[in-house]
């Protein structure tokens, strides 16, 4: 006896799968978002200064300004990199050399007396620098 399948044929030919499944990028991605959230703030580098605080408003800025920064000892800093006195006038025009109206943010400790933050603005504005501003925190 024999039975009648209608035409078909119980094996089923091998088609590959049109779909893709987004599941495991989708998992990767928030790894990778969860790693850069988390690392993120660790690689922000910089001097430590005890900021003066300020109610002044912030300024607007389109592009990143040039930070000078006067730590507690009087040193000073372009960046991350300590330089001297005679050394900041020429560093700032090597930087700036393209862009003539850069602006330059001073951050000074508050542990500095007014004359030695006074004397970098003043080499500063002196070298024809004419965008200088002191960075504080807000109270």
């Amino acid at each position: 006896m024999t039975i009648a399948t209608g035409g078909h044929s119980s094996r089923r030919k091998y088609q590959p799968m049109s779909e893709i499944n987004i599941t495991p990028m989708v998992d990767v991605m928030l790894v990778l978002l969860i790693v850069f959230m988390v690392t993120a703030p660790l690689l922000t580098q910089g001097v430590a200064v005890d900021l003066p605080e300020s109610a002044a408003r912030t300024l607007p800025s389109d592009i990143k300004p040039i930070e000078i920064t006067i730590n507690q000892n009087g040193a000073i800093f372009i960046g991350d990199t300590e330089i001297s006195d005679r050394e900041l006038i020429v560093r700032l025009k090597a930087i700036t050399a393209t862009r003539r109206d850069a602006r330059i943010y001073v951050r000074g400790d508050k542990a500095n007396s007014y004359g030695r933050i006074m004397e970098v603005i003043g080499a500063i504005n002196s070298a024809g620098f004419r965008k200088v501003a002191l960075v504080t925190e807000r109270p």
